[in-house]
C-alpha cells in the first residue's frame, strides 16, 4: 500500500483517507476494502435510477399509448416512494442485525423489479401500471442506500469522514453519468431491436439497460457476501466492538442519542428534502422539456439527453474533488451555502424569456386533417414533434433557447453535488459516534420523499402552467432554503463541538 498523506485534501478521490500513524494491519485494509463494496452499492444504486431516465417517457409511450406526461410524474415517483419507505426499515434493520443482511436482501429485490420493468410490455393491458409497479420496486431494493450510509459513517473517524463521504458521492455521480451514457450506448440497437423467443423477451434501447442493470445487482451480490465485513470505529479512528442491542433489549444508543441536537437533526432533513426535491425536478422535466422546446424525437431526446447528463455527471466527480479541499479550507456549511446560491442561478437561467415561441404539434394534425384517411394512415407511422396543442401554455410562452438550458444545466451541475454531498456529511458529523442506521433511514427517506412528490409536482404545473410557473416555484424554494441555512447556521456543528460547548 502507498504512504497515504495525512492532509484530507491530497488524499486521491477514490483512496483510503487514513492518518500516517495508523496501521497497515489486515484489519486495516479489510475496513477500506469493505468501504469500497460500499462506494460499489452506491454506485449500482445510482445507475438503477439513471440508466433508463432519459428513456422511460417513450418506453412509456411505446407500451401503453394511453400514458400521460402526468402519468410519468407518477411513473418517476414509484423509484423514490419505494425507496422512501424501504430506507427506515433497512435502517432499523442494520442497527440491530448486521449489514450484510438487509443489503443482499435489497438487491436481490432490485435485480428481480429490473427483470420485471423489462417485461412490462408483455401483458396485453395497463402495461404502463406494470411500468410503474416495477419502479416502485426498484426503489423498494434502493432503500439500501441508508444502510450504506450507516456502515461508511460508523467505519470511519470523524477527519476520514467527509473524504469518505465525497468518494461515496463520486460512485454514486460516477452511477449518475454512466447510467444514462450506457443507455446512450445502448440506444443503438432501436426501439424494434430483437425478440428472443425461448423466453418471450424484446431485447431494444429500453429493455437492454434494465438487463444490465441485473447483472450489475449480481456482481454486488457477490461482493457483499464474500468481502463485506463489519467493522466501526470511534471519532479518532480506534476500532470499536459492534453491539447492535444491549442485553436486556434496549438500543444501546441511548446515551448518545440525549446529547443529539434535535434541531439541527430536523434542519439537515428538511435541507436535504429541499436539495433532492430541487434536483428530482431537473432530472424529470428535462427530456419533455427538450422535446416540447427543441421539437427532438424520442430517440432524439434519449441519446442527446443522455449526454447531456454525462456530462453533468463529468462535471460532478470534478465538484467533489473541489469539495473535499473546499470544505477542508472553509466548512461543511459555507460550501453548502454556495451551492444552494449556484442552483438558485440555475433555474434563474431557465426562465423562458424573448420572442421565439416553440414548434406547435397542431400544425401537424392540422395538416393531416387536409387528407383522406388513407393519407392519414399512411403518414401514422411519423411521430409528431413539438409542444403539444394540449399545453395551452405553449401558444404564449416563449421557448427556452439552446444556450438557456445548457447553461443552466452546467450551473446545476455544480451546485447540486456541493449540496448533495455536504448535506449527509454534516448530518453525519451532527449525530456523532452511536450507530446512525435509523437515522439515516429518515434522512433517506426524507430525499426520497422529495423525489417522490417532485416529479408529481412539476408533471403537474408544467403540463398545467408551463416553465415560467415551474421554475420560479423552484426558484422560491431554494431562496427558502438559503434563508433556513442561515437561520440554523450556528446549530449544524459537529457531535463533538456541540459537546464541548454544552459540557
Amino acid at each position: 500500500m502507498s504512504q497515504l498523506s495525512d492532509s484530507d485534501d491530497t488524499t486521491p478521490l477514490l483512496g483510503e483517507d487514513s492518518s500516517s500513524d495508523e496501521s497497515r494491519d489486515e484489519g486495516y485494509r479489510s475496513r477500506w476494502r469493505s468501504i469500497r463494496v460500499m462506494y460499489f452499492t452506491m454506485f449500482l444504486s445510482s445507475v438503477g435510477f439513471t440508466i433508463v431516465i432519459t428513456s422511460l417517457w417513450p418506453y412509456l409511450q411505446k407500451v401503453d399509448d394511453s400514458a400521460s406526461a402526468t402519468f410519468l410524474g407518477w411513473v418517476v415517483a414509484a423509484y423514490s416512494l419505494g425507496q422512501m419507505t424501504a430506507s427506515p426499515i433497512f435502517g432499523t434493520w442494520s442497527n440491530y442485525r448486521p449489514h450484510k443482511e438487509p443489503l443482499v436482501c435489497s438487491i436481490i429485490m432490485n435485480l428481480l423489479a429490473n427483470i420485471y420493468y423489462a417485461y412490462a410490455y408483455l401483458p396485453r393491458t395497463n402495461n404502463k401500471f406494470h411500468v410503474l409497479i416495477s419502479r416502485v420496486l426498484v426503489g423498494f431494493g434502493a432503500g439500501n442506500v441508508a444502510v450504506v450510509r450507516s456502515y461508511v459513517a460508523g467505519a470511519t473517524s470523524l477527519k476520514e469522514r467527509t473524504g469518505a463521504m465525497a468518494n461515496m458521492s463520486a460512485c454514486q455521480a460516477l452511477g449518475f453519468i454512466l447510467g444514462p451514457a450506457l443507455q446512450a450506448c445502448l440506444s443503438f440497437i432501436g426501439e424494434h431491436g430483437v425478440t428472443v423467443k425461448v423466453i418471450d423477451l424484446q431485447l431494444n434501447m429500453y429493455t437492454a439497460p434494465a438487463l444490465l442493470a441485473t447483472v450489475f445487482c449480481f456482481i454486488n451480490i457477490v461482493l457483499v457476501v464474500f468481502v463485506l465485513r463489519p467493522h466501526h470505529v470511534d471519532e479518532d479512528g480506534r476500532v470499536q466492538a459492534i453491539n447492535y442491542t444491549s442485553e436486556d433489549g434496549e438500543d444501546v444508543v441511548e446515551e448518545g442519542e440525549r446529547t443529539i441536537d434535535h434541531v439541527a437533526v430536523l434542519t439537515s432533513n428538511a435541507l436535504f428534502f429541499i436539495v433532492m426535491f430541487i434536483f428530482a425536478v431537473f432530472e424529470t422535466i428535462i427530456t419533455p422539456l427538450s422535446m416540447d422546446m427543441y421539437a427532438w424525437t424520442r430517440t432524439e431526446a434519449v441519446l442527446y439527453n443522455g449526454i447531456i447528463i454525462c456530462c453533468i455527471g463529468l462535471e460532478s466527480i470534478l465538484v467533489f474533488i473541489v469539495v473535499k479541499v473546499a470544505s477542508a479550507r472553509y466548512g461543511d456549511r459555507p460550501v453548502m451555502l454556495a451551492g444552494l446560491t449556484i442552483i438558485l442561478c440555475g433555474f434563474f437561467i431557465l426562465l423562458p424569456w424573448g420572442n421565439h415561441y416553440p414548434k406547435i404539434q397542431w400544425a401537424d394534425l392540422q395538416n393531416r386533417s387536409l387528407v383522406g384517411e388513407l393519407t392519414k394512415a399512411s403518414n401514422h407511422s411519423v411521430e409528431p414533434t413539438g409542444c403539444p396543442y394540449e399545453q395551452t401554455w405553449c401558444q404564449y410562452t416563449p421557448s427556452i433557447h439552446l444556450a438557456q438550458f445548457i447553461s443552466s444545466n452546467i450551473l446545476i451541475g455544480v451546485g447540486y453535488p456541493a449540496c448533495n454531498v455536504m448535506s449527509y456529511t454534516l448530518y453525519s458529523k451532527i449525530l456523532g459516534p452511536i450507530p446512525q442506521g435509523v437515522y439515516m433511514g429518515w434522512l433517506t427517506a426524507s430525499g426520497s420523499g422529495a423525489r417522490t412528490v417532485a416529479p408529481v409536482f412539476v408533471s403537474q404545473v408544467y403540463t398545467i402552467l408551463g416553465p415560467r410557473w415551474a421554475f420560479s416555484l423552484i426558484c422560491g424554494m431554494v431562496v427558502g432554503a438559503i434563508i433556513l441555512l442561515s437561520c440554523c447556521y450556528h446549530r449544524l456543528v459537529t457531535f463533538s463541538v456541540r459537546h464541548r460547548r454544552t459540557v
